[in-house]
């Protein structure tokens, strides 16, 4: 009977069993066709020219690969080497990819690459694989419960019962010294890469992309002359490594070059005055300090635009910044203060990141950044500045400087800058008695404006009208008026939560014209009921974390349009809610009574959407 079975799934036409094909035979199952080429066992083939074993669990190099394969795909298996005699008759690949498997230098010989004269893109990344060592056979050993393919330290013996145990496999940690003259692409990154030759990246016309991320390197590892005669690279990958200063003789067409996460402490003299080509260079999280730069350094980037050098020990903006420049990252360094001459040639800047600096009250003097009249964003939060910089940038569109020390808001403070779109002066000291009244005047383009985390007693007066966002959370407001609110007919979103807001003083005709607030957030305060008269288009309300303990039938009937309300964490029984408080929320979907003394009974309307509807304590 099992016979005849095999011969009928082996018929033309007869179809397969299911759960009868077979990982050896992808195609069993498919068609009874042969493909017109040869192809290896457990892989397919699409077409003549490619071979594809992706994760097929492969151990040893497939021996049957045909000579006119271009494209071969051996990653995510268990290689441990490349065998010369197999390689060498692939005479035609273009594409080779060995990402993610375990082979090591010494199974990556040079002379496997000598005859792969067409090879174009070679893909070597993540072979640095430690894996869990076979059962021994008289001790029940079980692998650790989450084994991870990141280095967990030194192996240890049987001895060790109480440990985990690991089998350390050879690493890839010299690069081979030899890779074709064909070579666009090299990606060797993620290894253990301490070493790589002249010849390795050197003498490559066409090489284009290299990636040695995320290995050992250090300067001594790689040579003077590394990408001699590879006059094309664009780009160039060394971040994560051991660099202690910037490589000297670097490709001259470079665009885009990572050095970030490493220990370098300086960038020699003419390092890069040939990279006039080079668009982006990334230094965060280096040790570079004022004294391992100069004036030069950059001046001869007549490209750049995007220049990173957040996480490092500077005291001072560097000098000689080239005029195309558009975002210059500078966080987490140790600035004091701002120089004027130190800008002036940046005039193109556009987005300046200042953040967890040590600018203080003089950190940003009147009118330093006023020639950068290009100036989009300016982030200087996370410092000391006790006033908002004065004579910004008429252009300046976004001002983020939350958690400072910004105690007063005067009538002039903000008249320099009419376009900004959003202010952000979270988490300082600002008290409503010295914000002005006219504070806001001439932001008459302002969408977002965010006042958390401060000392407000009341609602700003003179906000702008066009404001879209108001966040005002984590105040001392006591008190809603309408008057502050008046004219903010296009305010779409307003929280209010962690105050000391309640119902009794929250003026009539508070909400009348915010005829275009979707989301209310009053979470965090001391209503003892829904607030009456909401806004009609309000989509999102949330009321958790209050006194409530009764929702009446009359509640929402301002509120038609409502989709989700959150009541947990207040004082809800089970009969609370009264029946008819949500008829005619044709839209309500979402109904949170979490955490209150008893689970809530929840009725919505017959036409609501019924996912999902309530949540109990």
């Amino acid at each position: 009977m099992l016979s005849l079975l095999l011969l009928l799934l082996l018929l033309p036409g007869s179809p397969a069993a299911p759960g009868m094909e077979d990982a050896a035979f992808p195609h069993l199952g498919e068609s009874s066709q042969p493909l017109p080429w040869a192809c290896p066992p457990r892989c397919s083939c699409p077409r003549a020219d490619m071979v594809d074993c992706d994760g097929r669990d492969l151990r040893v190099f497939p021996n049957n690969i045909t000579r006119a394969a271009q494209h071969l795909s051996l990653q995510n298996n268990q290689l441990q080497e490349l065998p010369y005699n197999e390689l060498s008759r692939l005479s035609d690949l273009r594409t080779l990819n060995l990402h993610n498997n375990l082979i090591s230098s010494e199974g990556l010989p040079d002379e496997a690459f000598e005859s792969l004269t067409q090879l174009q893109h070679i893909y070597v990344a993540h072979n640095k694989v430690r894996y869990p060592p076979e059962p021994h056979p008289r001790l029940d050993l079980a692998w650790p419960a989450s084994h991870s393919t990141e280095c967990r330290g030194d192996s240890t013996g049987l001895e060790g019962g109480h440990q985990d145990q690991y089998v350390v496999l050879p690493q890839l940690s010299v690069a081979p010294q030899f890779l074709p003259r064909s070579l666009r692409v090299a990606d060797l990154a993620a290894n253990q890469v301490t070493e790589i030759f002249p010849l390795t990246f050197g003498e490559k016309p066409a090489l284009r992309s290299v990636y040695l991320h995320n290995n050992q390197l250090s300067n001594a590892g790689l040579p003077a002359d590394a990408f001699h005669g590879s006059e094309a690279v664009t780009t160039l990958s060394l971040s994560n490594n051991q660099l202690s200063y910037l490589p000297p003789s670097l490709p001259p067409s470079l665009e885009r070059l990572h050095l970030q996460n490493n220990l370098i402490a300086k960038v020699p003299r003419g390092a890069l005055s040939r990279q006039t080509h080079l668009r982006e260079l990334y230094l965060q999280h280096n040790q570079l300090t004022d004294s391992g730069l100069d004036a030069t350094t950059f001046s001869k980037l007549h490209r750049l635009e995007y220049l990173d050098l957040s996480h490092n020990q500077l005291a001072a903006v560097p000098a000689g910044l080239p005029r195309t420049l558009a975002v210059l990252h500078l966080g987490r360094n140790r600035i004091r203060q701002v120089e004027a001459d130190r800008l002036r040639g940046a005039r193109g800047l556009r987005y300046l990141l200042l953040q967890h600096n040590s600018l203080g009250a003089a950190g940003l003097p009147a009118g330093v950044l006023r020639p950068l009249r290009g100036l989009h964003t300016l982030h200087v939060y996370g410092n000391g500045l006790e006033r908002v910089p004065l004579a910004l940038p008429r252009r300046l569109r976004s001002l983020v400087l939350p958690h400072n020390r910004v105690a007063v808001l005067g009538a002039r403070d903000l008249t320099s800058t009419p376009g900004l779109a959003e202010l952000n002066l979270a988490y300082n000291r600002l008290a409503s008695a010295r914000v002005h009244r006219r504070a806001f005047r001439a932001l008459r383009a302002l969408r977002s404006l965010d006042l958390t985390g401060n000392q407000l007693t009341r609602l700003p007066s003179g906000l702008p009208i066009g404001l879209h966002t108001l966040r005002l959370q984590r105040n001392q407001l006591r008190a809603l008026e309408p008057e502050p609110l008046a004219g903010l007919d296009q305010l779409r979103e307003l929280s209010l939560a962690h105050n000391r807001l309640r119902v009794g003083d929250i003026g009539p005709g508070t909400w009348h014209e915010l005829q275009a607030l979707q989301v209310l957030d009053l979470s965090h305060n001391e209503l003892s009921f829904v607030p009456p008269d909401l806004p009609a288009a309000l989509e999102e309300l949330h009321l958790q974390s209050n006194r409530i303990s009764h929702v009446g039938p009359e509640a929402f009937l301002s509120t038609p349009g409502l989709r989700a309300l959150f009541l947990r964490a207040n004082r809800l029984h089970m009969t609370s809610i009264a029946p008819e408080a949500f008829l005619g929320l044709l839209h309500l979907h979402v109904v949170d009574t979490t955490g209150n003394p008893e689970q809530v009974l929840v009725q919505l309307p017959p036409t609501a959407p019924r996912r999902p509807r309530a949540w109990g304590p």
